[in-house]
């Protein structure tokens, strides 16, 4: 059976805030668009829509301090300097290696860093309302901003005024594969739609479908073992199956980032809620289902350290951790803002009534908060900032707010690895034009948002939404300007 044809200007394939952001943009720069989401309308949106959607700025109008430098100086490894040598020359005059080399491309950090500002006052524009909204970290290392209403209503918002202006959203329609024709541009995809019939959509594609997060097969062969440790944050993870990495991958295209980690979020496995986030193990100690310590719970801002501690807990037995906290840490000034879950806590009078109930050996658990509790030292303990209060004596050690864990009644919640989103992506240069093994542009072919290569070793905190804006509308614009000069009789 014949595929039917859809002729399009630009096709975006996904509905996240990067989608909907290329397809505003090449609307507003006169292309016909479509966009294409594997999700139904009432689930459209992927991760935004279950985002509170944190923006790393100070302003409307600027980026948080050090946003660039944090990014470029995330460990990369350690990468050829005669490669890399090449980093401050323009683009057209770099080596071919270091066009499609995996590392970031310095241009890229500094176009996001220059846009950002704008790109917000481009959605506010569109309905969006930003506020200073409180956060789940009760220390901070930066500051940050929010959409009021949070990942939904910019998908809701955006959502509506892309329909306004005329963008075709095709629902329940997965992208399976691009069209490529002789001279190697990018013509369109292939998908198949709710009734599992094949359907072309023709055009200038933008690429914009998140990471790999929901296949579990991509995560057992990118993260091994540890890939079934993990699961999305949030429901809208579930329709990131990596195909549009995949069919990039297949059409040649080079890749950055690092495929063998993912940003990590320490949750509630008890819990089906969006982001059940537990930010409070910094007051208390987290403990294996053996009963034991096995990492430092506040080696600085939580909002800094809890994916690098999140990692640990994920390589724990059945990567699982508890966090326990006695009365005085449950006392803490607006605990519940950090724990997210709706699920109660396990509670008991003693540490091994506790233990008994969360299945931990009771001596065990009773001599590593004994062990524990000897090595704090006096002093003024303040939940507001790292206040400098660490063990002594103890592996591991705790560097910040060690205070004994002593007076009942005690409370325990399970903490497991969730998987935000996927570090390893698509090389693109600062316009979001997919880069080719070989240091060369793939003509015809754009990506923006989590399913691009940034992260290495630690997620640049607040900076996913923000991105997915900026380069989504660099994006979209740029998908425009290049189907506007085809002919007309080569038009889609």
């Amino acid at each position: 059976m014949t595929a039917l044809k859809q002729r399009y200007d630009v096709v975006v394939v996904g509905g996240g805030i990067a989608g909907l952001s290329a397809a505003l943009s090449a609307t507003e720069n006169g292309a016909r668009v479509a966009l294409l989401d594997r999700a139904t309308e009432q689930e459209t949106g992927g991760n935004t829509r279950y985002t509170e959607a944190y923006l790393r700025m100070k302003s409307l109008d600027e980026v948080s301090d050090g946003l660039a430098d944090t990014i470029v100086d995330d460990f990369m490894g350690h990468p050829d300097p005669g490669i890399t040598a090449d980093s401050g020359l323009d683009w057209e005059r770099r080596n071919p290696l270091l066009r499609s080399h995996q590392v970031v491309d310095l241009d890229y950090v500094a176009t996001f860093e220059d846009n950002a500002g704008p790109t917000l006052r481009w959605l506010e524009g569109h309905g969006i309302s930003f506020g200073q909204l409180p956060t789940l970290f009760l220390t901070v290392s930066t500051t940050r901003m929010a959409p009021v209403g949070g990942g939904l209503a910019l998908v809701e918002t955006l959502g509506a005024k892309a329909r306004a202006l005329g963008v075709d959203f095709h629902f329940q329609t997965t992208a399976r594969t691009l069209r490529v024709d002789d001279n190697g541009r990018v013509t369109g995809v292939e998908a198949v739609d709710a009734t599992g019939a094949r359907q072309v959509f023709t055009g200038t594609v933008v690429l914009a479908s998140g990471g790999y997060q929901g296949n579990a097969e991509l995560m057992a062969r990118y993260h091994g073992p540890l890939g079934m440790l993990a699961r999305p944050v949030a429901r809208g993870g579930n329709y990131n199956k990596g195909e549009g990495i995949e069919m990039a991958m297949a059409a040649g295209a080079a890749t950055a980032g690092n495929f063998a980690l993912f940003h990590a979020e320490p949750v509630d496995p008890r819990s089906p809620d969006p982001e059940a986030a537990i930010m409070a193990f910094t007051y208390g100690i987290l403990v294996n289902v053996n009963g034991e310590r096995f990492v430092d719970e506040a080696r600085g801002p939580i909002d800094a350290w809890y994916e690098r501690t999140t990692r640990d807990i994920q390589g724990q037995p059945r990567g699982i951790a508890w966090m326990i906290l006695d009365a005085a840490g449950q006392a803490i000034p607006n605990l519940k803002t950090a724990i997210r879950s709706e699920e109660s806590p396990v509670r008991a009078d003693t540490i091994a009534e506790l233990a008994a109930k969360i299945e931990v050996d009771p001596a065990t658990l009773e001599a590593t908060v004994a062990a524990y509790n000897a090595a704090c030292p006096d002093g003024e303990w303040d939940p507001t900032r790292p206040d400098g209060l660490a063990t002594d004596g103890v592996t591991p050690p705790k560097s910040n707010w060690a205070s004994p864990i002593q007076s009942g009644p005690f409370i325990a919640y399970p903490i497991m690895c969730a998987n935000v989103f996927t570090f390893g992506g698509l090389k693109v240069d600062a316009t979001s034009r997919v880069i080719d093994r070989d240091g060369r542009v793939i003509t015809g072919l754009y990506a923006a948002g989590e399913m691009t290569g940034l992260y290495y070793s630690n997620y640049t905190g607040s900076t996913s939404v923000l991105r997915g804006a900026t380069f989504g509308k660099i994006a979209g614009a740029h998908a425009a300007s290049l189907s506007a000069l085809q002919p007309a009789g080569e038009r889609s």
